[in-house]
């Protein structure tokens, strides 16, 4: 692209329709499909295109997790680095907003902050959600059922409708079309990995465990039969990118390339086993139960990458049995960061390239950081006023 504007002939309802043709799966897709997509599993049609050089790209800005009051520098680093990028399409990995909010009105605020760089540029964009999104619901009334509409409403947002009967909010799949053909070349998975773990299971609570959410087994089915459909509508496996907000337990696993040891030692055999950049700041923070996402990975075999945010501080990326396992750092500096004067040293996003020309598409994944990109990283809060929204919105 030469200009800082991307064009695309489609509009945010045509998208949500080709993205919401998810609708029909729901629980009564069966937990066992063996070899053949369970009844009402029906792939979408792609959403979004390769450019015709065969590129298409990726940032995933993370934990903007902010109020009404967004600090300014969060904006000013998702704008500097969609100048600096020109994607094709963005997401938003959870933790959208915090739970400082007060009102409906101060919500929608809030999220208007971090979706306007990209309406601003006309760039397709959707949002997983994430612990804290719902964090104020109890004075606001804003469920990320109600969040979804209102997100639904801007022109170059694609997030689906959620799926009846299915945990989780606006889980998708989009497709991204070809530049040599109408057959899609790419998917782009979308995954709510929930909020908090119950208070207790079978009379047991968690106390010592962590306690957030974790992808519940008819979120795995869905993903794993909705693979299958799509690979039966289109006569291959489509290669693909999953976003969700948790890490999960193999993220930890990969890091010291072991369950249950976790020295110095098994972290250096992991960084040659694995094949890890980064850093990792603070203890991954899964559910207490292992989802059996990363399984269906295995089985599948079109996955290529689990990305995630929530510990806002770790960076790192690795291949672990074929699967790359990363984290994009938090975008938002209104959240928690590292401690004192490096509060901000890691705000950042990632980016992935994806190339038609490249053997098996997904080409790399790399990390913008604010310091590099002229941004103010002094450990303080830059509230800005809550700006107006347009009038469709409110």
């Amino acid at each position: 692209m030469t200009t800082g504007l991307h064009q695309h002939n489609l509009s945010r309802r045509a998208a949500l329709t080709a993205a919401g043709t998810l609708g029909a799966l729901g629980l009564a897709v069966a937990a066992a499909a063996g070899s053949s997509a369970a009844p009402g599993a029906k792939a979408p049609k792609p959403a979004l295109a390769f450019r015709p050089d065969g590129g298409f790209k990726v940032v995933q800005f993370n934990d903007t997790q902010d109020d009404e009051q967004t600090d300014r520098r969060t904006i000013e680093l998702m704008d500097k680095t969609l100048d600096a990028e020109k994607p094709d399409f963005v997401v938003i990995n959870g933790d959208v907003i915090n739970g400082g909010c007060d009102s409906e009105l101060e919500v929608k605020q809030a999220l208007n902050h971090v979706v306007q760089p990209m309406e601003r540029r006309q760039i397709p964009w959707a949002v997983t959600f994430g612990n804290h999104d719902e964090d104020s619901v109890a004075r606001t009334g804003m469920t990320e059922a109600r969040m979804l509409q209102f997100l639904q409403t801007y022109d170059f947002n694609m997030n689906g409708d959620s799926t009846p009967g299915l945990t989780g909010t606006s889980n998708s799949l989009l497709l991204v079309q070809s530049a040599k053909s109408k057959a899609p070349a790419f998917g782009l998975w979308l995954m709510d990995t929930g909020r908090y773990a119950p208070d207790a299971i079978s009379g047991q609570d968690f106390e010592g465990y962590p306690d957030w959410d974790w992808v519940r087994m008819d979120q795995v089915t869905w993903y794993r039969n909705l693979s299958i459909a799509t690979e039966q509508k289109y006569g291959k496996k489509v290669p693909s990118l999953m976003w969700g907000h948790i890490a999960l337990h193999e993220h930890r696993n990969m890091w010291f390339a072991s369950l249950d040891s976790r020295t110095d030692a098994d972290h250096a055999r992991a960084l040659t086993k694995h094949n890890i950049i980064g850093e990792r700041n603070e203890d991954e923070c899964p559910g207490p139960i292992n989802s059996g996402l990363f399984n269906a990975f295995l089985e599948r075999g079109d996955v290529l990458g689990y990305f995630v945010g929530h510990d806002h501080v770790n960076t790192y990326v690795g291949n672990y049995y074929g699967v790359q396992l990363g984290y994009s750092p938090g975008t938002g500096f209104g959240a928690y960061g590292l401690a004192g004067a490096e509060r901000n040293r890691l705000r950042g996003a990632r980016v992935f390239e994806l190339d038609e020309n490249h053997q098996g598409i997904y080409k790399e994944t790399r990390l913008v950081f604010a310091k590099d990109l002229g941004i103010d990283l002094m450990a303080n809060d830059q509230p800005i006023v809550p700006q107006p929204l347009d009038p469709r919105q409110l």
